[in-house]
């Protein structure tokens, strides 16, 4: 037992960041919807969020390092409305976080992944695809912000960031450049979430803020596994392993 964390809900806690850290670093992403999703059904909805901070901070830590120091600053420059919006919006959405009903919103989530999931799938053309693109993914700097808002305001309630990934997705970004993106702006959001999270006093105590330091460490053993095996894997097997994380957790948020 963790300061009053029983122990087997440590172990899940523990399995589910290892195996959640090693899909991240196959696909660039998935932390946090596929650990948030699995342990929803061992913790209450807010403590399995709040608990995920921490260790979705230290996989995006490692996800950043794939872009060196000119890629970083150029990102950086590019991202910053979204990145800032996406801050304010996590803000917002935390605090509400005890308010928002949980069954409306993992079931809006799940709908959502699965939309998601079926436009991104490359196997069968998707009419309306590049029309949808075009008017919900705009590149200019108001909808970068609003975009990274609402954004923000999703990852907050919820810890899921489909949202995020089908923006920078919609960008056509290369692979290391895109997982390398990604992780710059949850890791802004998600350094802003450790300080939010203790002054809303969402931990509840020094328990589930023991187990969150402490499932840091296999999401990042997780990830070096992933990174290690994703040279390994064509790009049709990493496709649809993403596709099949995907419509895994959609499900998962739209039944559960």
């Amino acid at each position: 037992m963790i300061l009053g964390v029983a122990t087997d809900v440590t172990v899940v806690v523990f399995a589910v960041a290892l195996f959640a850290g090693a899909v991240t670093g196959i696909t660039g992403f998935g932390f946090a919807v596929v650990a948030t999703a699995t342990l929803a059904s061992v913790l209450a909805p807010s403590d399995a969020v709040v608990v995920l901070i921490l260790p979705l901070l230290a996989t995006n830590v490692s996800l950043v390092r794939e872009l060196d120091g000119d890629a970083l600053q150029s990102c950086a420059r590019r991202f910053w409305p979204y990145v800032v919006a996406a801050a304010a919006g996590t803000v917002v959405g935390m605090a509400a976080l005890e308010s928002i009903p949980a069954g409306p919103l993992t079931s809006a989530l799940g709908a959502l992944t699965l939309v998601y999931a079926a436009f991104t799938q490359p196997f069968v053309s998707v009419p309306g695809k590049q029309w949808l693109a075009d008017r919900c993914f705009r590149v200019d700097g108001p909808s970068k912000a609003l975009l990274g808002f609402a954004s923000g305001l999703l990852f907050g309630a919820s810890n899921v960031g489909i949202q995020v990934v089908a923006y920078l997705r919609s960008l056509s970004l290369d692979r290391s450049t895109f997982v390398g993106v990604l992780g710059m702006v949850l890791l802004g959001v998600s350094t802003i979430r450790v300080g939010a999270a203790a002054a809303l006093g969402l931990y509840g105590g020094s328990g589930l803020f023991a187990v969150s330091v402490a499932a840091a460490v296999p999401s990042v053993l997780g990830v070096a596994v992933g990174r290690r095996i994703r040279p390994s894997l064509s790009e049709g097997t990493k496709q649809a392993l993403t596709l099949v994380v995907l419509t895994s957790v959609g499900v998962r948020l739209l039944v559960g």
